[in-house]
């Protein structure tokens, strides 16, 4: 059962690795889920190893959101602050912090008031601590925030930030796809992004995000995949009555179509509101989202992962990856280079005009 669920590497379970005495320590204080795993690639003769150790920080709020706001932002500041130390003396040179990490997800209240959140990739407060950290830990830094983009009238996008190791910022992601379901009220906020699947080729490895409900959509996975991703990180925060079942398959999923690495990360906790809000699904008005269930993994294209953080804890995830092992399954498998994508753009592009006819065959005797 378990080979079935969390697959082989190289033969076997992905392996654990053993914590440093002093991360295991300090993970402790800080009531931390610390785990370690390794992917391994097959040895080659022409090429050397490209090992890289990447990181996923699941976490909770710091204080209520009855909080003033600038508490409850500087609080989250200060506990990432630290959970980033830690991954740094563990050896991780790829960290992705989860959704909106710098705030509560407080998207299905509709009140704009939590705008106040949004800042810029450069000069904001959350963003020169980030870039601060990479840069003390030699380190790159995924952080999905709310973006206020100046030049444009101040409007907001749910934004993925790629900070260089130099604490420079490499670039942007827009989040493609907004969710529409639920208490996902997020297009009160924001809308679909503009930038398309970029790919950050950094230090260590070359890197796409999509993030969070993007990963319930084929063609945004492949994408970054077509534009040669080999780490796909998913930073996200969804509630378990929601998609639990679908979260332990998506991303394994999308890492074996895709032939990359993927790092899932889902926040943690249950974060009450002031004041009770409704979402048109006829459930009476209520002041919570729902659990965050946190359970952040990794996949690899070997259709092997990660056992899970905890559902209900702050957690991170170390992961040592050979990148070789992304080309070894390409060769095996053969996906990419059986991929008819020249049907898969003539389909499309009939699809999106106005006057697309389905192309269905029909049974004369019907």
């Amino acid at each position: 059962v378990f080979r079935v669920l969390h697959g082989y590497n190289q033969g076997k379970p992905v392996a654990e690795l053993p914590l440093k005495e002093d991360v295991a320590t300090s993970a402790t204080e800080l009531d931390l889920d610390v785990k370690a795993y390794q992917f391994r690639a097959a040895e080659e003769e022409m090429r050397p190893p490209r090992k890289v150790v990447m990181g996923l920080v699941q976490n909770s709020i710091a204080v209520p959101t009855t909080e003033p706001f600038k508490l409850q932002k500087q609080g989250l500041i200060d506990k990432i602050e630290r959970i980033c130390d830690l991954a740094g003396e563990s050896g991780v040179q790829v960290l992705c912090l989860q959704e909106a990490w710098n705030m509560p997800f407080a998207f299905c209240t509709r009140e704009k008031r939590w705008c106040e959140f949004a800042e810029d990739l450069e000069t904001g407060t959350s963003m020169l601590k980030i870039k601060e950290l990479a840069k003390k830990w030699d380190m790159v830094i995924v952080a999905t925030i709310l973006e206020r983009d100046e030049a444009h009238n101040g409007t907001v996008w749910n934004t993925a930030v790629v900070v260089g190791h130099n604490g420079n910022v490499i670039g942007k992601h827009r989040k493609n796809h907004i969710p529409r379901v639920n208490d996902f009220n997020e297009s009160t906020y924001y809308m679909e992004g503009n930038t398309g699947h970029p790919v950050f080729e950094t230090k260590y490895a070359k890197i796409g995000v999509n993030i969070c409900y993007g990963r319930h959509h084929t063609l945004n996975w492949m994408g970054f995949g077509l534009n040669g991703a080999e780490i796909v990180f998913n930073p996200s925060a969804t509630v378990g009555e929601l998609t639990e079942p679908m979260w332990s398959i998506e991303a394994r999923n999308a890492a074996i179509n895709n032939s990359y690495f993927v790092g899932a990360i889902n926040r943690v906790g249950t974060e009450t509101f002031p004041n009770e809000f409704t979402s048109g699904d006829a459930k009476p008005a209520h002041n919570d989202f729902g659990h965050f269930y946190g359970s952040s993994y990794v996949a690899a294209p070997d259709a092997s992962r990660t056992p899970a953080l905890s559902r209900n804890k702050d957690g991170l995830m170390i992961v040592e990856c050979d990148l070789n092992l992304i080309q070894q399954v390409r060769d095996r498998w053969c996906i990419q280079m059986t991929g008819r994508h020249d049907l898969y753009a003539d389909l499309l592009n009939k699809y999106v005009q106005n006057d697309f006819e389905p192309q269905i065959i029909r049974d004369p005797f019907l």
